[in-house]
């Protein structure tokens, strides 16, 4: 007993091709019973007509036509539609193989033998249908799927191009950064200097200099900004700007004698404090600096120093042990009142300054590099040149890293008395 099925939007479109009138009211009738659309011509150019003007999902073709049979129907429809697109089960008597084999060759999908047993034609038109549905949910998968890598093709196109520029930037902030560092060996006066920066990426938040303040002074120090990368390097360059030598106008460095009337070298714990004021806390970056900053007299080798938060300087004086000059207050934007201190180098002392990447740098057992490491090494060191020290000094802290990586920017800043 055939049970009948409702008709729904979805209900896929068969087309009867039969040149007997019974038999395709007969087919249509009970195709219809079991959820399925149907339609039906006559003859082979009729059903190529409906084909042209109405999309179908399956074909019933008869073999035995007048005119043009079913096989030739068969090659004409498979010259604009796959099996996968359109399948075509055909309808042929028992003793016609060769006409099957022929359809099969042509692009038959199955076939039928009459009488048509309606519950076997029913299980291969099923089973032709879902295939068909199957194929075309590869086909539009593949679609979408082919639409979505273009637009990602398109996006990554795009984020290469922004990367690029993003890239150039940096490596053309990097290059102004580098060229506001001082000569990487200076002299002046009876002094001699020597720097290594190294940042851990393209634009560093460390920063250096040496700035010549008269005749008989010279200011120096090394900053770091916490954090990396852009917003840390813009803050380290904008401090850099305060600190710029005394011909610009907004220099922290030389101020106006009331005594004197004449410029003099700003106090280094006052430069402590403007630079303080200059750089107030602001919650939205939450940033603050360290910086180790002093001014040396060449004549009487009197050094004037202060610190926020940074790493005190280590002099090394001949037949002396290093020393830490560690009297630091609050980092910048976090501290205030800062004090000042002296110190007094020999003929053919140094001084060390120096960024927390030396003493922080890691091995692989997470130890720390350390400040009495580097007292160690400088100590060792004493009797090389300066600028071989301050290289030896950055081939040692690397060392210690076994290969491990760069985690913070590497500075040091030395200057030798030479003796007269």
């Amino acid at each position: 007993m055939e049970t009948e099925h409702p008709n729904s939007p979805t209900e896929p479109l068969i087309l009867v091709v039969d040149d007997n009138q019974e038999n395709r009211d007969v087919l249509s009738r009970r195709l219809q019973r079991h959820g399925y659309k149907v339609t039906t011509a006559v003859d082979g150019p009729g059903a190529l007509q409906l084909l042209k003007e109405t999309p179908c999902d399956l074909v019933l073709l008869d073999v035995m036509m007048p005119g043009m049979n079913g096989v030739e129907v068969l090659g004409k429809i498979r010259e604009t539609q796959s099996p996968t697109q359109l399948p075509v089960i055909m309808a042929t008597a028992k003793d016609q193989s060769t006409d099957i084999a022929q359809a099969l060759n042509l692009g038959a999908n199955d076939y039928v033998t009459k009488p048509l047993d309606f519950v076997i034609l029913l299980a291969r038109i099923k089973t032709q249908l879902t295939v068909k549905k199957s194929v075309e949910e590869v086909v539009a998968l593949q679609t979408r799927l082919s639409e979505r890598n273009l637009d990602l093709e398109i996006a990554n196109a795009r984020l290469t191009a922004t990367n690029d520029r993003i890239c150039r930037d940096l490596r053309a902030a990097a290059r102004m950064q580098e060229a506001y560092l001082p000569n990487a060996y200076r002299r002046f006066s009876s002094l001699e200097f020597s720097w290594v920066f190294e940042p851990c990426e393209q634009l560093a938040g460390d920063f250096l200099n040496i700035c010549p303040l008269d005749d008989d002074h010279v200011a120096f120090y090394v900053l770091d900004v916490s954090g990396h990368g852009v917003a840390a390097s813009l803050l380290a360059m904008a401090a850099a700007r305060a600190l710029s030598p005394m011909q610009d106008p907004d220099s922290l460095l030389m101020h106006l004698s009331e005594k004197t009337g004449r410029s003099e070298p700003t106090p280094p714990a006052q430069v402590a404090e403007r630079l303080n004021q200059k750089f107030a806390w602001d919650k939205n970056t939450e940033q603050f600096l360290t910086i180790f900053y002093a001014v040396l007299n060449a004549k009487t080798r009197e050094v004037t120093y202060a610190s926020a938060g940074h790493p005190g300087a280590i002099m090394v004086n001949p037949g002396e042990a290093a020393k830490i000059l560690d009297r630091g207050g609050l980092p910048i934007s976090l501290g205030g009142d800062y004090q000042q201190y002296n110190a007094t180098l020999k003929a053919g002392g140094r001084l060390y300054l120096y960024s927390d990447g030396i003493t922080e740098a890691m091995n692989p057992a997470r130890e720390m590099f350390g400040q009495q490491h580097l007292l160690e090494s400088l100590e060792q060191l004493a009797n090389r040149p300066l600028p071989t020290s301050v290289s030896q000094l950055v081939e040692q802290v690397h060392g210690w890293r076994e290969g491990g990586p760069i985690s913070d920017d590497v500075s040091i800043l030395a200057l030798e008395c030479l003796a007269k």
